[in-house]
């Protein structure tokens, strides 16, 4: 497929994205800003990895992947109630993000998976679970993402695991246009399936096609990732696939959470 075929295609997947959220009353529920966001992508063993996810895997040319994404969530807010709920959210609307995802389908609607979530903010940790179903964690973040100056690193830490790693970003030109059908598979996602409480969920996310580049990664140390569920089984062999480099999308929509079922 080239560069125009893909091109076509991830706004094709954003607009389908735009369509299922606005076809549920009362979308979408929360608006926010996601700041500078790095994609690192890591291929696994499939059949190891479908071990501990709770939907059946959605795999690119019979590969299994696992992304983590590191970015800042800021100014979310209610999209109804103005600058009093935004005053409300202001202490769980701007913190650091670690994401450990997957990549599934549930019935003909692919999505991601959320496996592990990292942040540094206690008041969210608590709410998350209970209400999304996330699988939030505390930890310390620190991002230095500055594509303005072509650097970024980034050391996030939890218990006896870290990740640790740098990027030199010498190329700024952000497209919406991935060089391969693999890039668009990973980062144009509009879905997201979660399960906890015993209970399985699903909420939608909105944005424009991420402005991106790719980029090449250093990683110092990735001890963190054996510290999400099952990853002392699929990370053993993980090999880093790619990466990718955003500076970000403005107003995202993010829905409420619709439950699927008990299991």
């Amino acid at each position: 497929m080239n560069r125009a075929a893909i091109r076509t295609e991830t706004m094709n997947a954003s607009q389908l994205g735009k369509q299922r959220m606005l076809s549920r009353v009362g979308e979408p529920l929360f608006y926010a800003d996601w700041e500078r966001a790095l994609f690192i992508h890591y291929e696994v063993e499939a059949e190891a990895l479908q071990r501990w996810v709770p939907y059946p895997l959605d795999l690119y040319e019979g590969r299994a992947f696992v992304s983590l994404v590191a970015f800042t969530m800021r100014g979310m807010r209610p999209r109804i109630a103005g600058k009093l709920g935004a005053k409300l959210f202001a202490p769980i609307g701007s913190h650091d993000f670690l994401n450990v995802r997957t990549y599934v389908k549930h019935g003909e609607e692919a999505g991601i998976y959320f496996i592990r979530e990292w942040l540094p903010n206690r008041i969210a940790v608590c709410l998350g679970p209970g209400v999304f179903g996330l699988p939030y964690r505390y930890g310390k973040l620190n991002y230095e993402h500055r594509h303005e100056e072509g650097c970024l690193s980034g050391e996030i830490s939890e218990g006896g695991g870290k990740l640790a790693y740098r990027v030199n970003l010498k190329n700024q030109d952000f497209s919406s246009a991935v060089t391969d059908e693999l890039g668009g598979f990973l980062l144009e996602r509009y879905t997201a399936y979660t399960h906890g409480c015993g209970m399985r969920r699903f909420f939608r996310v909105w944005h424009e096609p991420w402005q991106q580049t790719e980029v090449d990664m250093e990683i110092n140390e990735n001890t963190l990732i054996a510290r999400a569920p099952g990853g002392e089984e699929w990370a053993v062999d993980a090999r880093l696939a790619g990466a990718n480099y955003t500076p970000g999308a403005k107003d995202v929509w993010m829905g409420r959470p619709h439950f699927i079922g008990k299991n």
